[in-house]
């Protein structure tokens, strides 16, 4: 039985037990703690899913048992030499390998002519606040990670995502900027279509 790359999750699991093993929650800590959950969607029933997954595929394994006082039994994981292979497998094809995604943002741009112009100056500017909020609280975090003497490898998938908002920003600008003066492509028709 072939393990399917499709879960994001199952890869940081693969991650974070290549440093040392873990129970589940201690995972879940660990993503929250390194801010991860901006790059991962994270949430208990799918990690525990995940988890489940990982061990059928024997990419993981149980490695110990721990029981704190009351509370229930915790299940530690490690990560498997097939576990190791597949990460690193995984993690060569991701970096190198472009892939087409669909990005919700790209669906709706690419209407935007079904919108009237005054509409979608708005919306776009909208956007573009929104950017420019997002960007502001990702410098505060990642200020926040350098002071905490964190390495920039540490955290570098912000450092990108901080790159591909300022490029974001950048493009809505000008598209806000020529909509505003109707200088955008097709301008007159899009206008004339919208009267």
């Amino acid at each position: 039985m072939t393990f399917k790359r499709t879960n994001p999750l199952a890869l940081a699991v693969l991650a974070l037990l290549s440093e040392r093993p873990m129970h589940p929650y201690e995972m879940a800590q660990t993503m929250r703690e390194r801010h991860q959950e901006e790059v991962v969607k994270l949430n208990y029933g799918s990690l525990y899913t995940v988890v489940e997954s990982l061990r059928k595929h024997e990419l993981i394994a149980a490695s110990a048992v721990q029981k704190a006082g009351n509370r229930p039994e915790r299940t530690v994981y490690s990560v498997t030499d097939a576990g190791t292979v597949e990460l690193r497998d995984w993690l060569r094809s991701l970096i190198a390998e472009p892939a087409r995604e669909y990005p919700r943002f790209e669906a709706g741009i690419s209407m935007v002519g079904l919108l009237p112009p005054d509409e979608a100056l708005d919306v776009v500017r909208r956007r573009e606040a929104a950017v420019a909020e997002q960007l502001t609280a990702l410098a505060v975090l990642l200020e926040k990670l350098a002071g905490m003497g964190l390495p920039q490898l540490a955290w570098i998938e912000l450092d990108y995502r901080m790159a591909v908002l300022r490029a974001e920003r950048a493009w809505l600008s000008w598209f806000a900027t020529a909509t505003a003066e109707g200088t955008v492509g097709g301008f007159d028709d899009w206008e004339d279509r919208h009267r």
